[in-house]
C-alpha cells in the first residue's frame, strides 16, 4: 500500500502537459537583473559597481550573515548599475544589472557533462563549499541549504529526505531532473548524507511518476543506504511536515523544526546543486523551471540562467497565449502572480504558468456556510475559517493562540471553499502580523 501523509490534502488535477518534454538549455539574454536577496535571511552585499567586467560564477555579492547565501553572475558581461527593479513579489529589490558580452566562465569551474561520482570530502568541506556556492533550497522556500546541515546545539540528524514529489500541479521541473540527470543527483544525496553525517536517505516520489521511481531504482541498485519510496498522489504532500509524515510516521510538532524528529529535508534540485559546487566548483547559476499552461503552444523544462527575464522563456515556449489572464511564478495552489513579465527568474523560480482568463479570475465571496471543508483539508489540523476571521478583525493574540504561525500556505482550504472565500489571503496577512509580533516580543 502506497504511503501518504493522514491529515487532510486534497487532489487538484495534475495538468503535468511538459512532462515529457526533456529539459532545454535556453538560449543567453541580452541582459540580466540578479537580485541579491534570492533567499531566506540577510540579504546579500554587492562586491560590484557599474563599469566592472565579470564573468559566469563570480562572486558579485557576499553572504550578509549566516542565515544568508552569497550570489553569482550568471552570464559574463558588464555591469550596467547596481540599482533597484521589481522582482516577483512585486516589490522594488536591489540587484545588479548585466549587459551580456560572450560567455567567459571563471576559471576552475568544470562546465564538462562527465559524471565526478568519487569524492573524498569530509562533513565540514562539503557544508563550505555549499556555502561558497550560494546554494538555497531549490523547492521555493530559498533557505540558505548550509545552514540547514548544521542543526541547533542538542539536535541531530538521523535521516535524510529528499523531496522528489512536485505534488504542485503543472510542475514538471523536478520529474526532469530525476530522469535526466538522477546520475548526478545520485551522488548529490550522498554528499548531503556525508555532511549531516547519517547513514540513510529516502527518495519520496509520488506514484504519479513510475518512469523517475524506475530510473532511480535502476541506478540505486547496489546503494542499501538510500531508498525510493513511492508515495500515493495527494497535495500538499511535498510540504516539508507532511512529507517526513508521509515516509518515516514521525510528526514535526507545533512550532518545531523537522530536525526535531531527526530529519533533514532537502528538495531534488539542491541535491543536484550540491553535486555541481562539490564536484565541479560550480555556483548556483542557472536551475530548470517549467513554463507551461493549457494554452501554452510548447510547454517545456528550461535549463535557465538566473536573472534571465521571464519573458524569454514566454517566447522559447511559443509566446504569450491571447487568452491568458493571469501569469504566476510557481504553480496554482502556492505560486503568485507577477505583473511584468521582466521579471527575473531566481533561484526559487520552479516554474512560469500561464493561467487561462476564464480561469484566472477570483469569484465572488460568499457568505461562510459553515461546512468545515476548510478543516477538513487543512494539512496541519487548523481551522481556517476561523484564522481568516480573527486576521480580518486584526485579533492578533487569538491568532496566535490558534497556532496561525503553522499554517504552511498550501492553499487547500481556499482550493475546497464552495463559498470562495480567500481563506489564504487572510491568513498571509495574519502570519505577517503576528510573526512581527512574535520577532518584536523577543528582542
Amino acid at each position: 500500500m502506497l504511503k501518504t501523509f493522514k491529515l487532510g490534502g486534497v487532489h487538484p488535477a495534475e495538468n503535468k502537459l511538459s512532462a515529457d518534454k526533456a529539459i532545454e538549455k535556453l538560449p543567453l539574454p541580452k541582459s540580466v537583473f540578479i537580485p541579491i536577496a534570492q533567499h531566506i535571511g540577510a540579504p546579500a552585499q554587492a562586491l560590484v559597481k557599474k563599469g566592472d567586467s565579470v564573468k559566469v560564477g563570480q562572486l558579485i555579492a557576499k553572504s550578509g550573515g549566516f542565515v544568508s547565501a552569497n550570489i553569482h553572475s550568471s552570464v559574463s558581461g558588464t555591469v550596467k548599475k547596481v540599482d533597484l527593479a521589481l522582482d516577483s513579489s512585486g516589490y522594488p529589490k536591489q540587484g545588479v544589472f548585466i549587459d551580456v558580452v560572450g560567455d567567459e566562465w571563471e576559471t576552475g569551474i568544470n562546465t564538462s557533462s562527465q559524471l565526478f561520482e568519487k569524492f573524498e570530502v569530509d562533513s565540514q568541506a562539503i557544508i563550505d563549499k555549499i556555502n561558497e556556492a550560494g546554494i538555497v533550497g531549490l523547492g521555493g522556500a530559498t533557505f540558505p541549504t548550509h545552514v540547514k546541515l548544521v542543526p541547533p546545539g542538542g539536535m541531530k540528524a538521523e535521516m535524510l529526505l529528499i523531496n522528489g514529489v512536485e505534488c504542485e500541479p503543472y510542475l514538471t521541473s523536478d520529474h526532469r531532473v530525476m530522469l535526466e540527470r538522477g546520475a548526478e543527483l545520485l551522488v548529490g544525496i550522498r554528499l548531503l548524507m556525508t555532511a549531516l553525517k547519517v547513514n540513510k536517505a529516502y527518495i519520496g516520489i509520488e506514484n504519479n511518476k513510475p518512469d523517475a521511481i524506475e530510473n532511480l531504482k535502476k541506478l540505486i541498485a547496489s546503494d542499501s543506504s538510500i531508498a525510493i519510496v513511492p508515495l500515493k498522489v495527494k497535495y500538499p504532500q511535498g510540504g516539508e511536515k507532511q512529507l517526513i509524515k508521509a515516509v518515516t510516521g514521525r510528526e514535526v510538532p507545533s512550532g518545531a523544526l523537522p530536525i526535531s524528529v531527526g530529519a533533514v529535508v532537502s528538495n531534488v534540485g539542491t541535491a543536484l546543486a550540491v553535486y555541481e559546487a562539490v564536484q565541479k566548483n560550480k555556483p548556483l547559476i542557472e536551475r530548470v523551471v517549467t513554463i507551461t499552461g493549457k494554452s501554452v503552444e510548447k510547454p517545456s523544462n528550461f535549463l535557465v540562467r538566473i536573472g534571465t527575464p521571464v519573458q524569454e522563456l514566454i517566447d522559447a515556449a511559443g509566446g504569450l497565449p491571447e487568452d491568458t489572464g493571469k501569469i504566476i511564478s510557481g504553480g496554482p495552489m502556492m505560486g503568485k502572480a507577477i505583473a511584468s513579465t521582466d521579471i527575473p527568474v531566481t533561484k526559487g523560480t520552479s516554474g512560469i504558468l500561464l493561467m487561462p482568463e476564464p480561469e484566472s479570475k477570483r469569484k465572488k465571496m460568499k457568505n461562510c456556510i459553515r461546512c468545515s471543508r476548510c478543516v477538513t483539508v487543512c494539512p496541519m489540523g487548523l481551522e481556517p475559517y476561523y484564522l481568516m476571521t480573527v486576521s480580518d478583525k486584526q485579533l492578533w493574540e487569538k491568532a496566535e493562540a490558534s497556532k496561525i504561525m503553522d499554517c504552511i500556505e498550501c492553499g487547500s482550504c481556499s482550493y475546497t471553499c464552495p463559498a470562495d472565500r480567500p481563506l489564504l489571503d487572510y491568513i498571509r496577512l495574519g502570519k505577517g502580523k503576528v510573526g512581527k509580533i512574535m520577532r518584536a516580543r523577543k528582542q
